[in-house]
């Protein structure tokens, strides 16, 4: 275990605004995050690395739990799940939305109560479904009307099982057009507007063995504002007063999922939990009241906001070229422990770690060891002009979809985890190793 003895002074550079609130500077160049230096947790585990802030992910937790105390807050198992990130949300008391066996089965054997799980996906497999209902699972969010059929003869006749409906309320909303799952067009969910929604939840009332609590609504991933939330409420809110006069139903649930957004580059703006909250709360009111519904119970399901910002990924810089007028600087890493940029076309702010530098700033491209042209981490951002090979860099906000989307791409495996609190350092996960490659072939 890692343990820093000299005491560093925070940072208060307006380039770190997006690193962990813990990040300090005590020598120019050297970055300490939860009071261990970047550069000594590099020379430990290797590079690539993910390091996680705890303190950060708890400090998350507790803001979400304080902006909406009476909501239940689950964590999106899918931004990055490990056992200590289980640990980590049930003593700050955080439910878990998951959306496969494995993270399921993850989760329980950690020690998790299943109760306070709820299980999505739009096409669930036998296994997830099975999995669910041996292990006890708070809810399931039905997305297609095929499940509810197999859902109801999956429990059978005498069994109960609390489910939800996943709406679409028609709302874009999102980041990129990949990541908005608020529309008519996308694969997610049952449409409000053409009674598909309406539709499905007549079934489910068809089925003894299947309670129906409430609707569950997912705009979307990378929202910074509050109004679509509140679009949202409007329409659900709507489709829950027409099944009142039609079918005499008091749904006593909302899940208004997650897709909060964070800042990732200096500048840019993230959405405020405490806003949301309060925006929330008073539309939710209002429409409930112009219903004559009582209001249900919120559930909120934030991933990102909870774990991107603790994170930050370090590499080694093995290359730098120049072809023509751009300037690359290769690393140790790329499109297999962050896929993102090439996915979404998100931007990162790299920063070098572990020397001063006082060469004049200059544009490069840092990309990826892989064999592919758009494996790019980082196109066209500024790193001091003389970077070189066995510099360290430093990706802040990498604590979401990084590892959870990583792949075995050229079998160069997986990063290892490392976490930060108070001067000590580590490993939640190891790296995966050329051992663990080999095993899982078995073929001859």
């Amino acid at each position: 275990m890692t343990t820093l003895h000299e005491p560093a002074v925070p940072s208060t550079s307006a380039e770190l605004s997006v690193w962990p609130a813990s990040t300090a500077e005590p020598r120019p160049g050297d970055l300490t995050v939860g009071g261990v230096p970047l550069a000594e947790i590099a020379d430990r585990f290797g590079t690539p690395v993910y390091v996680l802030d705890e303190n950060e992910v708890r400090d998350r937790c507790r803001t979400y739990r304080h902006a909406f105390p009476d909501a239940e807050v689950l964590y999106a198992a899918k931004a990055f799940l490990c056992r200590a990130m289980v640990h980590w949300m049930a003593e700050e008391g955080l439910g878990l939305d998951v959306c496969s066996a494995g993270e399921l089965e993850l989760a329980v054997t950690t020690g998790f109560p299943p109760e306070r799980m709820v299980l999505h996906g739009n096409a669930k497999s036998p296994q997830d479904l099975e999995t669910a209902l041996r292990l006890g699972v708070g809810r399931i969010v039905i997305d297609s009307p095929s499940e509810i059929a197999r859902l109801a003869a999956a429990v059978g006749p005498g069994g109960h099982q609390k489910v939800m409906v996943r709406v679409v309320p028609g709302i874009s909303a999102g980041g990129h057009e990949k990541i908005r799952t608020g529309t008519d067009d996308q694969k997610f969910g049952l449409s409000i507007s053409d009674g598909y929604a309406q539709h499905a939840i007549a079934r489910i009332l068809d089925q003894p063995q299947l309670e129906l609590t409430g609707l569950h609504c997912h705009l979307g991933s990378q929202i910074t504002s509050v109004k679509p939330y509140v679009a949202a409420v409007r329409r659900t809110v709507g489709l829950m007063a027409r099944l009142h006069e039609q079918h005499g139903l008091v749904l006593s649930e909302l899940d208004l999922g997650g897709g909060h957004g964070i800042a990732y580059r200096p500048g840019e703006e993230g959405l405020d939990p405490t806003a949301l909250a309060h925006r929330v709360r008073i539309e939710l009111a209002e429409a409930c009241a112009a219903a004559q519904l009582p209001v249900p119970h919120v559930i909120i399901e934030p991933g990102r906001a909870i774990v991107g910002p603790a994170g930050i990924a370090l590499y080694h810089v093995l290359a730098v070229k120049h072809t023509g007028e751009r300037v690359f600087v290769a690393v140790d890493g790329g499109m297999s422990d962050n896929p993102r940029p090439a996915l979404y076309g998100v931007r990162y702010a790299p920063r070098l770690i572990g020397r001063h530098s006082i060469a004049d700033p200059a544009r490069v491209t840092v990309v990826g060891r892989h064999c592919e042209a758009g494996d790019i981490l980082a196109a066209d951002v500024e790193l001091p002009g003389d970077v070189r090979p066995g510099d360290l860099l430093g990706v802040p906000v990498a604590g979401a979809y990084h590892l959870s989307m990583a792949s075995g791409y050229n079998l160069v495996g997986r990063p290892p985890v490392a976490a930060v609190r108070d001067g000590c350092a580590r490993l939640l996960v190891r790296r995966e190793s050329l051992d663990d490659i080999r095993t899982r072939d078995v073929g001859v």
